[in-house]
C-alpha cells in the first residue's frame, strides 16, 4: 500500500484525536488570520482574534462560513498559499450562481486520496481489487477523489468516467472488476442495463461506493439484491475536498468522518447553536490539515445526526448518518417541507423501481406536486383499473407520509430519462414565475 495511507489513524483513541484537532484548528485559524484577508475580515467584524482560540472548545466563538462566501471571494480570495503552490483545482457545478473552485496543493491531494482509500478499504478493497470508477473526471470530485484513493490502496483502476453504459459493461466483465464506485441513481441504471442484457452471472462486484446524491434504505437494498453485493455510502463535497470526508463501514451504522483531518460540528440551522450527539442539525465541516484552500466552520446546509458511540468495526472516528434533507433546498410545498427521499421511500416500499420525478407547479395561487413513477414490464401488462388502483394506493401512501395530498402518475417503463450522473428527480416549475 502507499506510503500516504495511515489506516491505523482511524482506531485512535478519542485522547489523541482531540489533540489533532486541538492542534491543527490553531494552526489553522493562525494562518488563515495571516494570509487571508477575507477570513481575517470576518473574524475582526466577529470581535475574534486568533489567540482566543486556544482549543475545539472555543470553536463556537469562530464565525461560519457558507457558500455566499465562496462565491463572493471567487476565485482567488479564500487561496491561503501562493497560487505557484497550487498543483490543481476542482469545481462544482456552478448551477445555482457562480462557480465554487478549490484550491490543491500535492499535500491536499495527498490527504484527500488518503480518505478515499479508507472509505475504499472499509468497503473491503485491498491491493488484489479491481475498482471501476463510473464517477464523472474532470472539475468533479468523485472521479479524480476515488481514482486516487484506489491507486493509494494498489489496487488495479478501471477510470471509466460516466457514460459508455455498453463500455462500462464490456470492462465490467472482462477485467472482472469488483468494486464499483458511481452515483447510485447509475448504479440503478447499470444494474438494469446488465439484466437486459443477460449478463449477471459474468459480473464478480462484490461492493459498490455510492454517493454524490441522496438515496434510500430501500435503494441500496434494491442494489445489493440484484447485484449480490454490499454497498456502501460515501461523503464529501468540494469544497472542504470530495469525497472520503466520512465514509461507511461494514456496520452500515452511519458514515466514520475522517476526524483526523475534519471537524465535525451539527447546528441549530436557524440560530447557529451547536447541538449534542443525537440531535438532528445542519452539518458543519472545518478542515485542519489543509494547505491551499482550509475551510473553517463551513455550513455545508446538509441535515443529519452525530454519534460517538462505539462502532463494531473498531473505528473510533465519529459517525455521521447519510444527510435526511437540506436546510435550504427542500421542497416546501403548501408551507410543508418535503424531502425526495421520502417519496422514494413510499415508492420502493410499494416496489418501485427508483425512476420517477416530481413535478411541482403552481395553479390558481396554490402548490402542486405530482410525482411521475415508472411502472415495472409486469405492472404495464395490466388491466387500467388495476393501474388506477396502483395508482390510488401511492396518493394514500404518499399523503401518510407527506401530510398533503401529491398527485400521481404511473407512466411507461423507460419513459423518464435515465441518467449517467446525478438523477434529476426535481422540476419546480414556480422558480419561472416570477410574480
Amino acid at each position: 500500500m502507499h506510503k500516504y495511507y495511515q489506516p491505523d489513524k482511524e482506531t485512535a483513541s478519542r485522547e489523541q484525536l482531540t489533540a489533532w484537532q486541538n492542534k491543527g484548528l490553531v494552526e489553522t485559524v493562525h494562518r488563515v488570520y495571516e494570509n487571508v484577508p477575507y477570513y481575517r475580515k470576518k473574524m475582526d467584524d466577529a470581535g475574534v482574534k486568533p489567540d482566543d482560540i486556544k482549543s475545539i472548545e472555543d470553536m463556537h466563538k469562530l464565525p461560519f462560513l457558507t457558500k455566499d462566501d465562496l462565491r463572493e471571494a471567487y476565485p482567488y480570495g479564500l487561496l491561503a498559499v501562493p497560487l505557484h503552490d497550487c498543483v490543481r483545482i476542482q469545481s462544482t457545478s456552478g448551477t445555482t450562481g457562480r462557480r465554487v473552485v478549490a484550491f490543491y496543493t500535492q499535500h491536499d491531494i495527498d490527504l484527500w486520496e488518503e480518505c478515499c482509500a479508507r472509505a475504499i478499504t472499509a468497503a473491503g478493497g485491498t491491493p488484489d481489487d479491481v475498482v471501476q470508477v463510473c464517477y464523472g473526471y474532470g472539475l468533479f470530485t468523485g472521479g479524480p477523489g476515488l481514482h486516487g484513493g484506489s491507486h493509494k490502496v494498489g489496487c488495479l483502476t478501471l477510470p471509466m468516467s460516466s457514460g459508455n453504459t455498453d463500455r462500462q459493461i464490456q470492462f465490467m466483465t472482462d477485467l472482472g472488476a469488483t468494486i464499483l464506485c458511481c452515483t447510485p441513481s447509475y448504479a440503478a441504471y447499470l444494474t438494469e442495463s446488465i439484466y437486459e442484457r443477460g449478463l449477471r452471472d459474468q459480473i464478480k462486484l462484490k461492493a459498490g461506493i455510492f454517493g454524490a446524491e441522496a438515496w434510500t434504505q430501500e435503494m441500496r437494498h434494491d442494489i445489493e439484491e440484484k447485484l449480490g453485493i454490499k454497498a456502501y455510502d460515501i461523503y464529501g463535497l468540494t469544497e472542504i475536498s470530495g469525497p472520503g470526508v466520512s465514509f461507511e463501514c461494514e456496520a452500515q451504522a452511519g458514515m466514520h468522518i475522517n476526524e483526523d483531518h475534519f471537524i465535525a460540528e451539527v447546528i441549530d440551522p436557524k440560530t447557529g447553536k451547536v447541538l449534542g450527539d443525537g440531535e438532528k442539525g445542519e452539518l458543519v465541516f472545518t478542515a485542519i490539515d489543509k494547505e491551499a484552500f482550509p475551510l473553517i466552520r463551513y455550513r455545508t446546509k446538509d441535515i443529519c445526526i452525530l454519534t460517538h458511540e462505539k462502532c463494531a468495526c473498531g473505528r473510533t472516528h465519529v459517525r455521521m448518518t447519510k444527510p435526511l434533507g437540506r436546510s435550504d433546498d427542500m421542497l416546501i410545498v403548501k408551507g410543508v417541507n418535503v424531502f425526495p427521499s421520502q417519496i422514494e421511500t413510499v415508492l420502493m416500499n410499494r416496489g418501485y423501481a427508483a425512476n420517477y420525478q416530481i413535478i411541482v407547479d403552481r395553479e390558481n395561487n396554490s402548490d402542486t406536486i405530482e410525482v411521475r413513477v415508472e411502472m415495472t414490464p409486469e405492472m404495464f401488462s395490466d388491466e387500467l383499473s388495476t393501474i388506477n388502483a396502483n395508482e390510488k394506493e401511492l396518493v394514500a401512501d404518499l399523503k401518510s407520509m407527506l401530510g398533503i395530498l401529491a398527485k400521481v402518475k404511473l407512466v411507461q417503463p423507460k419513459s423518464i430519462q435515465r441518467s449517467e450522473g446525478k438523477a434529476v428527480r426535481v422540476i419546480d416549475k414556480r422558480n419561472l414565475y416570477t410574480g
